[in-house]
């Protein structure tokens, strides 16, 4: 799918270069609706071609960026494994899990069928 660029007169917010505005028709909406299975109102799809030309509008800023050198990264931030190391331990006795169960049967838990209720 091609998408036609076009350079607008007036300044993107925030920034001094001329606004470059990504062009979708309806037609392309509409296609990529039905490639992802969509059914879209016309409303919907004005608000589909509004967004997706936001989001090639971004797209064409980066492209514009001098990334040479910079290490490619899938978070913003660092982050780290907040969860606890897992090391084996002993676990509670049979008998003291099912001390409290209302009715055990053969060292197991009973429960009732999620099926017996189904009307």
């Amino acid at each position: 799918m091609d998408f036609e660029l076009r350079k607008e007169s007036r300044p993107c917010r925030g920034c001094t270069a001329p606004r470059i505005d990504a062009v979708i028709d309806r037609e392309q909406v509409l296609h990529v609706a039905r490639l992802s299975r969509l059914r879209l109102d016309d409303a919907e799809v004005e608000t589909m071609a509004g967004e997706l030309s936001g989001i090639l509008e971004h797209v064409d800023r980066i492209r514009g960026l001098d990334l040479e050198g910079v290490e490619p990264t899938s978070h913003v931030v660092h982050l780290e494994n907040v969860l606890r190391a897992d090391t084996p331990w002993q676990s509670m006795p049979p008998a003291v899990a099912l001390a409290n169960a209302p009715e055990p049967f053969d060292g197991a838990f009973r429960v009732p069928s999620p099926q017996a209720d189904a009307d």
